[in-house]
C-alpha cells in the first residue's frame, strides 16, 4: 500500500497567531531583530521611536484595523486573495505604522499623496478596490470624504488608535511559526504620475519590501549606523523604495521632516545640527539647496560659510534619482564636498534602480550624465546595439498594472523585455540616459537631437537656473528645438539671439534652439519634483499658435537675407 505523502508540519497544528505575533516574513524578521537591539527607527517632529516601539504600535493598530474590516475582507485575507488597503498621510511615524500594519495583515498597501485632490483619491481607492483607508491625523477628514464618495469605504484614523504606552517589550514579540507569507503576492501599489492619461496602479510583490530593499541598501553600504534625512513624498518610488524600506531593513534611523513643503534653509540648518549620514533627494531639491547656498549662505560671515561647507561634508552619502541631475548642480556639490559627488541612479515606478553609480567609482572618468552600471542580478540591453531604448529584465520588476492586463502585456516586447521608453547609450559597461523617447528625442530636419543634451548645455550658462527643451511641431523641419528657460534676475531680458550665441560654443548649429520662452522663478513641477514636459511644453509653447504668443521668441528664416532672424 502506498504511503501517504508527508504533509507540512503546519497542517498538523493550530495556527500560530496572537496579539504579540508578527508574520513569518523576511521584513518582519529583520525588524524584530533590530527591535531586540534597542535601535532607534524613526524621528518625527522631535519624537523618537525605537524599532520595538514601532512594532508595538503596529501590533496594536493591526488589531484595530482587523476588527474594522468586513467579513468578506477577512475571508479573502484568510484565503490569500488580493486585498488592498490605502494609506493616506505624509512620511512619518503614523505613515510607517500604517504601512507596516497593512503588510502585517497580509494585505497590500496603497500609499496615497495626502494633498491630492479628492477626485484623484477617489480614483485611487476605486481603482485598487480598497477595503479600507488608513488616514493620518492631519488628513483624516479628507480620508473620510474620499472613502464616502467611493461608496462608504471604511476609514480609520491612525493616531487616535495607537497605544499611549507600549504593551509589549521586544523580548515579548515573536514571529509566527506558520508558513511564510507568499513573497509573490502583492505588497505595495504605487501609482504612475499619469501625465497624459489616468495613472496606472503598479503592483509590486512583497519582495519589494525586503529583497529589493536590501539589494538597494547593500549597494550603498547602508547599516544600523546610518541616519537618513527623509524629505520626499512616500507615495513615490524614490521616497518609498529607495529612502524608506532599505533603511528600515538595515536597522538605520529615518528622520522625517514634519510640516509643509520643502524649505531649503531648514535643510541647511538641519545639516548644521549634525548627526546625519545620508541625504536622499531628487534633482529639484539639490538645485534649490544650491540656490539657497549661493543667494543666502555665501553672503554670511566666512566662519558661517565654512560651517555650512563642513556640514555638507559630514554626510557620508548624497543620493539622487527620479530624473536627470543637472551638470551644474552636480559640479556645485562635488566642489563643495571636496570632490565627492552626488551618487546618481536610474529606475522607474515599475522597477527600482536598475543602474547605479558604484560607491568606489572614479568619477573623473565617468561620461556626462552617467547613471552607472547595472545593479547585480539585473539584465539590460539597448534596442540598437550601443544605443536605443533601454530594455530591462529584473528580479525586482513589478508584477502587473492592476486590472489592466493589456497594459501589462504591452509594456513588454515579444521576448519579455520591459520597454522603459527611455533612450540610453552604453559607454563600455557604463550607461547614460539620453531622455524619454516620447519627449526628449527631437526629430528636426533629418536629425535626431537629444533634448537632455541641450538642457545640460543651457544649464551650464551662468544666467540659467533651469531649462526645459522640447520638440515643437513645424511644417518645414518636422520639429523645432524649443527652450523654456528660467533665468536669474539679472538676465530677465534674455534674448534668443544671445542664448544661441552662448550655446554655439558647445552645440552644433542644428541643435540650437529656434524658439525661446523665458520664465520667472522656476519651472513648474509635479509633486515628485519633476518637470512634466508633456503638459508644460504645449502650455508654454503651444503648437500651432506659438508665434502668436508675445512671450515666445522665434528664430525665422529671412527669404531676402538668406539667414535666420529672431522675432523679439
Amino acid at each position: 500500500m502506498a504511503q501517504a505523502a508527508d504533509m507540512d508540519r503546519s497542517q498538523y497544528v493550530p495556527r500560530h497567531s496572537g496579539d504579540h505575533i508578527l508574520p513569518n516574513s523576511p521584513l518582519f524578521g529583520s525588524l524584530i531583530r533590530h527591535a531586540r537591539r534597542g535601535r532607534v527607527a524613526l524621528r518625527d517632529r522631535g519624537v523618537e521611536k525605537t524599532y520595538a516601539e514601532l512594532l508595538d504600535a503596529v501590533l496594536a493598530f493591526r488589531k484595530v484595523v482587523a476588527a474594522s474590516l468586513s467579513s468578506d475582507a477577512h475571508a479573502r485575507l484568510c484565503r490569500g486573495d488580493e486585498v488592498y488597503i490605502g494609506v493616506l498621510g505624509a512620511g512619518g511615524f503614523e505613515f510607517t505604522v500604517a504601512i507596516l500594519t497593512v503588510l502585517a495583515l497580509g494585505a497590500a498597501a496603497v500609499p496615497m499623496f495626502p494633498t491630492a485632490p479628492i477626485e484623484e483619491l477617489v480614483y485611487f481607492i476605486d481603482k485598487t478596490q480598497q477595503v479600507a483607508v488608513l488616514g493620518s491625523s492631519a488628513v483624516k477628514d479628507t480620508a473620510k470624504r474620499a472613502g464616502k464618495q467611493v461608496g462608504n469605504v471604511t476609514t480609520i484614523d491612525i493616531l487616535s488608535n495607537l497605544p499611549e504606552s507600549p504593551r509589549f517589550r521586544a523580548l515579548d514579540m515573536a514571529m509566527s511559526s506558520d508558513p511564510p507569507q507568499d513573497d509573490r503576492a502583492p505588497g505595495i501599489v504605487i501609482f504612475t504620475s499619469g501625465t497624459t492619461a489616468r495613472p496606472k496602479a503598479v503592483v509590486h510583490r512583497r519582495t519589494y519590501t525586503y529583497a529589493t530593499a536590501t539589494s538597494i541598501g547593500e549597494g550603498y553600504d547602508i547599516d544600523h549606523n546610518d541616519v537618513l534625512l527623509h524629505v520626499l513624498p512616500v507615495h513615490h518610488t524614490t521616497g518609498l523604495g529607495t529612502s524608506f524600506f532599505p533603511f528600515l531593513c538595515a536597522g538605520a534611523c529615518i528622520e522625517f521632516r514634519g510640516g509643509g513643503g520643502f524649505d531649503a534653509k531648514w535643510v541647511w540648518d538641519r545639516f548644521l545640527q549634525g548627526g546625519l549620514t545620508v541625504f536622499s533627494a531628487v534633482p529639484t531639491i539639490f538645485m534649490r539647496l544650491k540656490w539657497d547656498f549661493e543667494r543666502r549662505v555665501s553672503k554670511l560671515p566666512p566662519a558661517e560659510v565654512a560651517r555650512h561647507v563642513a556640514a555638507a561634508n559630514n554626510l557620508r552619502l548624497l543620493l539622487c534619482g527620479s530624473s536627470a541631475l543637472q551638470d551644474n548642480v552636480q559640479q556645485f556639490w562635488t566642489e563643495l564636498r571636496a570632490g565627492t559627488p552626488i551618487l546618481t541612479r536610474y529606475g522607474a515606478t515599475e522597477f527600482p534602480g536598475c543602474l547605479k553609480v558604484p560607491l568606489d567609482a572614479n568619477h573623473k572618468l565617468l561620461p556626462k550624465g552617467c547613471v552607472g552600471l547595472p545593479v547585480p542580478g539585473v539584465e539590460l540591453k539597448l534596442s540598437e546595439g550601443n544605443q536605443g531604448e533601454l530594455l530591462v529584465k529584473s528580479p525586482y520588476m513589478f508584477a502587473k498594472y492592476l486590472h489592466d492586463p493589456d497594459a501589462t502585456k504591452n509594456a513588454h516586447d515579444e521576448d519579455g523585455w520591459f520597454k522603459t521608453g527611455d533612450i540610453a547609450q552604453r559607454h563600455g559597461d557604463l550607461y547614460t540616459i539620453v531622455g524619454r523617447a516620447s519627449v526628449d528625442v527631437i526629430k528636426s530636419g533629418g536629425y535626431k537631437i537629444s533634448a537632455v543634451d541641450i538642457e545640460r548645455e543651457c544649464q551650464s550658462l551662468p544666467y540659467v537656473k533651469e531649462a526645459m527643451v522640447v520638440g515643437v511641431t513645424d511644417e518645414e523641419f518636422g520639429q523645432r528645438v524649443g527652450a523654456v528657460i528660467a533665468v536669474t534676475p539679472s538676465a530677465a531680458s534674455l534674448t534668443l539671439e544671445r542664448l544661441r550665441t552662448d550655446l554655439r560654443r558647445s552645440l552644433a548649429s542644428y541643435k540650437l534652439p529656434t524658439i525661446l520662452r523665458v520664465v520667472e522663478g522656476e519651472l513648474p513641477k509635479g509633486v515628485t519634483g519633476k518637470v512634466q514636459k508633456k503638459v508644460l511644453g504645449p502650455e508654454l509653447i503651444p503648437s500651432p499658435g506659438y508665434d502668436r504668443v508675445p512671450e515666445v521668441q522665434v528664430w525665422r528664416r529671412s527669404q531676402r537675407e538668406g539667414h535666420l532672424h529672431a522675432r523679439l
